[in-house]
């Protein structure tokens, strides 16, 4: 008795394997999205996490600081908002942040980038999110916490290391065209 219900059970997982089997084969492929689509998705992410960040607007400096609650140092506050925003774990460190992503010229910068500048006599040693507009948001040492500041202003200017892309759209399997 025991070996007929195994034969049973066994043709009942067959053809139910199969019946799925079948179905899947007549289930159509999804739609590939248009890039249009794509990127609209990929700047309403941008705009969630540059929402997020000036929520933040205010919130006072703290050296090694990365809460809001206790205040934020420069890459204490960038790495809080791709962590919370994008799901991205950033190392606490202006440059260590500069070797990760794609490197850009200013001319290609877009909201969402990370940019660079020299503020301690040595490169790399603060980091803020470009919001567009040639502005940048940040947690200075001095002037009252985050602010948004325009990347125009001489003293800006004069210490811009560069920029680097971690926001890179990601394609589902199946949608790139290579």
């Amino acid at each position: 008795m025991g070996l007929n219900n195994n034969v049973i059970i066994g043709f009942l997982l067959l053809t139910a394997g199969s019946a799925m089997a079948e179905e899947a084969v007549q289930i159509a492929p999804a739609p590939e999205l248009a890039s249009s689509t794509l990127e609209t998705r990929h700047l309403s992410g941008v705009s969630d996490m540059l929402s997020y960040a000036r929520n933040l607007i205010g919130i006072n400096y703290k050296y090694g600081g990365s809460q809001p609650s206790t205040g934020f140092d420069c890459s204490g506050y960038v790495s809080h908002v791709f962590r919370q925003m994008a799901d991205l774990s950033l190392p606490h460190n202006a440059l260590a942040m500069s070797r990760l992503g794609k490197k850009i010229s200013p001319n290609e910068l877009k909201p969402g980038d990370l940019v660079f500048f020299n503020t301690l006599k040595r490169s790399f040693s603060h980091v803020g999110i470009y919001v567009g507009n040639d502005r940048f948001i940040h947690a200075p040492s001095s002037g009252g916490g985050v602010q948004v500041v325009s990347m125009q202003d001489k003293y800006w200017m004069k210490r811009f290391n560069g920029a680097r892309r971690l926001l890179i759209l990601q394609l589902p399997a199946g949608l790139l065209n290579e």
